[in-house]
C-alpha cells in the first residue's frame, strides 16, 4: 500500500483485508458484449480501467461505477461490479449521494464531454467543490457521438456538424481549467492510445481521496475521427506533448531540447543550449497549495504550446463525506440518537380530516 499526501491509499480497508483480496483484471470483466463501433477509443479505456482495478484491493462488491448518457455510457455494463446508468448529466449527483451513505464504497464516474459539460455542468461542479470522493474519467472526443455528430462543449471554434453546418460560434470549453476553478483536489489528463501512460494516470486517480477529474482524450473515428491526432500520434507527440512529472523541469521534444519557461505571468517555449538550461525551466508542482501552475498549465493546447498530459493537481483537503459524517457525530454528541417518529410529531401538528 502507498501513500499519498499522508493518506492512506486504500480508504475503508485494513492492510489485512488489502493482503487477502487477489484479483486480476479478469474478475472485472463482465459477461456483456462489448458494443462500441469498431476503432473506437472507448475500447483502450475500459480495458486499462479493468487493468487498474485489482491495484486498489478493494472487492467487487464495494466498487461501483456511475455514467450518465452517451457513448461512454455504456461502460458500467462491462465492469464486473456494482453499477448505475443513470440520465443525462445526473452521474455526479447519484456518485454524491452513494458516497454520503457510503463512504466506504469506491466510486467511479464514466462520463463524456457532452453530458459532463453541457447538461451536467452543474453537477460536475458542484460535486468537485464539495470534495466528493469519487473518480470521474471524462472522455472528450470533441463531438456528439451516441446522437451522430452534433458539436459539444468542446468542439473547436468553426467545427462544421449537423448541429453547425455553418461552423460552431461557441468558444469551446477547457475541462481541466473548468475543474480546477471548481476546487477539484486531482486534476489530471491522458490519452486513450497512450496505454502504459492512461493506466498510470487511473491508479493514482483511483488512490486519490477526494474528488478527481481526469479528462481523457478519446477518438471518434466516425463522426470527429483524428481530433487529436496532430499531437497525440506517436511519430510526433515527443514534441508536441508535454509530459508532466512531479519535481522536474518541463522538458519536451524528442531529443529533450525544448522546455517552458515562465515570462512573466506567461508561458514560453525555449530551446535548451548555451543561453537556456534546465535551471531556467519551470518546475512541476502538482502539490502546489495555490491552483496557479495547474491553471496554467490547464490552458495550454498545442500548436502554440505543446499539451500537457499527467497529473496538474493532486492536493489533499477534507472530502465531502468526512464533513458530512463529522457533523452527525456531533450532532449526536450534543443531542443525543435521534428519533424520528417523534421528530415528525413534534412541534406544530395538524390533523387533515
Amino acid at each position: 500500500m502507498t501513500e499519498t499526501n499522508g493518506q492512506s491509499s486504500e480508504p475503508g480497508l485494513s492492510p489485512e483485508n488489502q493482503a487477502v483480496i487477489q484479483l486480476t483484471r479478469k474478475d472485472f470483466v463482465s459477461d456483456q458484449e462489448v458494443r462500441w463501433c469498431p476503432g473506437c477509443g472507448d475500447y483502450s479505456i475500459l480495458a486499462q480501467t479493468q487493468k487498474v482495478m485489482p491495484d486498489f484491493g478493494y472487492p467487487r462488491e464495494n466498487i461501483v461505477f456511475i455514467s450518465g448518457i452517451g457513448c461512454s455510457g455504456r461502460l458500467p455494463y462491462y465492469m464486473n461490479t456494482f453499477g448505475f446508468h443513470t440520465i443525462h448529466g445526473r452521474a455526479p449527483t447519484l456518485a454524491t449521494g452513494l458516497k454520503a451513505a457510503r463512504p466506504d464504497l469506491m466510486v467511479w464516474v464514466i462520463t463524456g464531454d457532452g453530458d459532463a459539460l453541457s447538461i451536467g455542468g452543474n453537477h460536475v461542479l458542484h460535486s468537485m467543490r464539495r470534495n466528493v470522493d469519487f473518480k470521474m474519467v471524462m472522455f472528450n472526443n470533441r463531438i456528439y457521438g451516441l446522437t451522430k455528430g452534433q458539436a459539444s462543449p468542446t468542439s473547436e471554434l468553426g467545427k462544421r456538424t449537423k448541429s453547425t453546418p455553418s461552423g460552431t460560434i461557441d468558444t469551446p470549453i477547457m475541462p481541466l481549467t473548468i475543474a480546477l476553478a471548481a476546487e477539484a483536489s486531482f486534476v489530471a489528463r491522458s490519452v486513450d492510445t497512450h496505454t502504459e501512460h492512461l493506466q498510470g494516470t487511473l491508479e493514482l486517480a483511483g488512490r486519490h481521496r477526494g474528488s478527481a477529474f481526469v479528462e481523457v482524450l478519446q477518438n471518434c473515428n466516425i463522426f470527429n475521427d483524428g481530433a487529436f491526432r496532430d499531437f497525440t500520434d506517436r511519430e510526433v507527440r515527443e514534441d508536441r506533448m508535454l509530459l508532466l512529472e512531479d519535481g522536474q523541469p518541463m522538458i519536451f521534444g524528442k531529443d529533450r531540447d525544448k522546455g517552458i519557461r515562465l515570462r512573466g505571468l506567461h508561458p514560453e517555449v525555449v530551446a535548451l543550449g548555451d543561453a537556456v538550461t534546465e535551471d531556467d525551466l519551470l518546475v512541476h508542482d502538482a502539490h502546489a497549495p495555490e491552483p496557479y501552475l495547474a491553471l496554467m498549465l490547464s490552458r495550454m493546447w498545442w500548436p502554440e504550446f505543446p499539451v500537457p498530459v499527467g497529473v496538474l493537481r493532486d492536493v489533499a483537503r477534507p472530502t465531502h463525506d468526512e464533513l458530512l459524517t463529522g457533523q452527525i457525530d456531533a450532532a449526536v454528541a450534543a443531542s443525543g440518537e435521534g428519533d424520528l417518529a417523534r421528530a415528525l410529531k413534534s412541534g406544530e401538528t395538524w390533523t387533515v380530516e
